[in-house]
């Protein structure tokens, strides 16, 4: 399962693991950014806390500011995919091919995980 979007996933009964984390996130679109945090992070995608002056429509593509620890800091662009009154859910649009082993490295064994979905 190196590739996302692999034909497992069609079926929809599967997803990319979730690994739960709370780290500090920047969701940016043109001159807007909102502050949040993350809720769990997937091999292909994000749930972050809904910032409360967020507004935004499913399809909107933003840029997204990841800090983990320190010294981490994964930058994506991402579709918004879910939203709920406290959640975001982002799909990945595009890793920079810089980021994507420190992603891959952060997931650890989540990276090719499925998991039910059961939402």
């Amino acid at each position: 399962m190196g590739h996302m979007g692999d034909s497992m996933m069609n079926d929809g009964a599967f997803r990319h693991a979730r690994m739960p984390l709370r780290s500090a996130a920047m969701l940016i679109r043109g001159a807007e950014a909102w502050p949040t945090e993350i809720a769990d992070i997937s091999a292909t995608g994000v749930l972050l806390a809904r910032p409360a002056d967020w507004q935004g429509r499913l399809g909107d593509l933003y840029a997204l500011d990841m800090i983990v620890g320190d010294e981490l800091n994964i930058h994506v662009e991402a579709t918004l995919a879910r939203m709920t009154r406290q959640h975001l859910g982002f799909a990945y649009a595009r890793i920079p091919p810089e980021k994507e082993v420190p992603l891959w490295n952060l997931l650890g064994g989540f990276a090719d995980k499925l998991e039910p979905f059961d939402d």
